[in-house]
């Protein structure tokens, strides 16, 4: 199945953000929920299980100068196998204009045994935009071996790469994944982006905010949060705490 979301978030001309496109399509529905403080608030809600093997879904969120948009959803997402043995993907592609602001709060991806995914998030961030981006990845259900799964996060500001990383995992990722030096047998591991126009003048410093998670400033107005647990309520746990302090 191939399915694509989209998002368009333009200000209202009376403070507030108005959606003149929210485009749901096959299995990605598209809700709006109530925002507040000018802020439109969208929840992407699965009508059906997936991505399954062989499918290729997307979500594409455009937020314009001046409007505010948080976008989430209702539930996790599961990565399962399915009756093709092709890789199902995953692309998530977000461009926000001068004076914009996105939230991009997803529940976590869970990748079931079995399973093939490849999870791609780009986004593109005019020199004055905000981002806040956290992703969240548990391998495999409760006592369950994980399937495989690659993501890839790129984030760009002003046209300048200020992050592109990659982690693999799972059968078939290379050796170490699981090794002390990568996730050291946790099954949860996840990231926080924030994009703010002041950083560049006031970069966050580099520090351990847990046993498991750090901070550490990008090149451009950006900070890192990554961490690793043992489940995905310890990861959000962890990743709380750290969007908390840098609010």
């Amino acid at each position: 199945m191939h399915a694509t979301a989209r998002i368009r978030a333009r200000e209202d001309g009376r403070g507030g953000t108005s959606l003149p496109v929210l485009e749901s399509d096959g299995p990605l529905a598209l809700r709006r929920t109530r925002g507040d403080q000018g802020e439109a608030r969208v929840m992407l809600v699965g009508a059906m299980s997936g991505p399954l093997g062989g499918d290729r879904f997307a979500v594409e969120a455009s937020v314009e100068r001046g409007a505010r948009l948080r976008l989430g959803s209702a539930a996790a997402t599961i990565a399962l196998p399915g009756q093709l043995k092709d890789e199902a993907r995953y692309d998530v592609r977000i461009d926000v204009a001068d004076g914009g602001e996105l939230h991009w709060l997803p529940e976590p991806l869970i990748s079931a045994k079995g399973s093939d995914l490849h999870v791609t998030t780009r986004v593109d961030l005019a020199p004055g935009a905000r981002l806040v981006l956290r992703e969240e990845q548990v391998l495999g259900r409760a006592g369950e071996e994980p399937g495989r799964l690659r993501s890839r996060l790129v984030v760009r500001v002003g046209g300048r790469v200020t992050l592109d990383q990659e982690l693999a995992c799972g059968p078939g990722a290379p050796g170490g994944w699981d090794g002390p030096a990568v996730l050291a047998g946790r099954r949860a591991v996840g990231q926080l982006v924030v994009v703010r126009p002041e950083f560049a003048e006031r970069p966050v410093s580099a520090r351990v905010l847990a046993d498991s998670a750090t901070l550490v400033p990008l090149a451009g107005p950006a900070a890192l949060v990554t961490a690793v647990a043992k489940d995905g309520l310890r990861l959000r746990r962890v990743l709380d705490e750290a969007l908390n302090f840098l609010a």
